[in-house]
């Protein structure tokens, strides 16, 4: 491996690396300043790696967040901020539960249908923040924060009774979708079931690898998010750009609720999970865009949550998981910024060594030209 890949493979690591360090020690210091065993709940946590239901419950958790976090890492790569792929999923979900409980067709049929309801919700409203940005101007970020708030008054209105609401005790929902949308899971004995969709989220992880690294539109995208005026003078149209990055993500958001709506609940209720969106931004920071870095990432994230509920019974509250969840994020900007800062000096101490030998050859060449004219 050559010298530059080498110090590209140390950057890409470093950063997350630092971050994972920083955010350890951090909740080591908050344990201790409690008077608590800084290391007990992380060797609690730990043990739970080993129970095959806990593991199940971790995978079928981390392809939510894989998802999500697709979505916003194509975000970042057009240099976007996607901050409304938690009301983009939300939504999907529950316009797949409505179809998937008002139409009952063949499988081969069924299921199609409810994920590409599920994309085309997510690429839908994606799609307004998109268009208000080339056209309007307005900022992504702001454009999504409200159409997140729209989004939770457009679920309170589908739930209404007169609507397509389905009361069940004090629990509001879509009614039970039929059989045919269901997605079966890869049976694991006692541990119980992964996510059918688990497989999506690893094709749509290869997927993405692929259309950003082998193709023009990839290409292009990348161009874009890194100088949209280089970009438009080798002819692409930038706004053509932002607007299709923005449907894209919102499409690949309105697939992360399908695992466990498809898989597990049948029906889009209060208790659907929440929230998945915004953990979205912090893994795909984390993973730094990459569809590798950002799999560790939701792992990690999903573990964090499934084997934190065991600190409650050792003295411990379970919210360390949420502290280190934010202090990861927090870390994550300042090493990444550190670690982007020190390839910077790295780059300039090399191309400056480079100069200088190439003074000193010049140099040389010339005195020894005058030398041999001389004679």
């Amino acid at each position: 491996m050559k010298k530059f890949d080498k110090e590209r493979v140390l950057l890409a690591v470093a950063g997350p690396v630092i971050a994972l360090a920083v955010a350890f020690v951090l909740i080591a210091i908050v344990l201790v300043a409690s008077g608590k065993n800084p290391f007990e709940p992380f060797a609690l946590m730990f043990e739970q790696l080993g129970f095959s239901d806990i593991q199940v419950l971790i995978i079928n958790q981390a392809s939510m967040y894989y998802i999500a976090a697709l979505a916003v890492a194509i975000g970042f790569r057009m240099n976007l901020f996607n901050i409304g792929v938690d009301g983009q999923y939300q939504l999907a979900a529950m316009m797949a539960a409505i179809v998937g409980a008002h139409a009952s067709m063949p499988a081969a049929i069924q299921v199609p249908l409810l994920l590409l309801t599920a994309v085309l919700t997510g690429a839908f409203w994606a799609g307004i923040a998109g268009v208000l940005k080339v056209t309007r101007g307005v900022s992504e970020v702001v454009a999504t924060i409200m159409l997140n708030a729209i989004a939770t008054s457009v679920i309170s209105y589908l739930w209404l009774p007169d609507v397509f609401g389905v009361k069940v005790g004090n629990n509001n929902t879509t009614g039970e979708m039929h059989e045919s949308g269901w997605i079966p899971g890869i049976g694991m004995g006692a541990a119980g079931e992964i996510y059918g969709l688990v497989l999506l989220a690893v094709l749509l992880g290869i997927g993405y690898w692929v259309v950003l690294n082998r193709t023009r539109f990839g290409f292009d995208l990348r161009a874009s998010g890194a100088s949209t005026t280089a970009a438009a003078a080798s002819g692409v149209d930038p706004k053509r750009m932002v607007l299709t990055a923005m449907l894209i993500s919102g499409g690949l958001a309105g697939l992360a609720g399908l695992p466990i709506l498809l898989g597990d609940t049948h029906t889009y209720s209060l208790n659907f999970p929440t929230g998945i969106g915004f953990l979205g931004i912090g893994i795909a920071l984390l993973g730094r865009n990459s569809p590798v870095g950002i799999a560790f990432a939701a792992l990690l994230w999903a573990w964090l949550d499934k084997a934190s509920p065991e600190l409650d019974f050792h003295g411990y509250d379970k919210e360390i998981a949420v502290i280190m969840q934010g202090l990861i994020v927090l870390s994550v900007v300042v090493s990444y910024e550190a670690v982007r800062e020190w390839g910077l000096r790295r780059q300039q101490r090399r191309v400056g060594a480079e100069l200088a030998a190439g003074h000193v050859l010049g140099t040389t060449t010339h005195n020894a030209t005058k030398e041999v004219a001389g004679r």
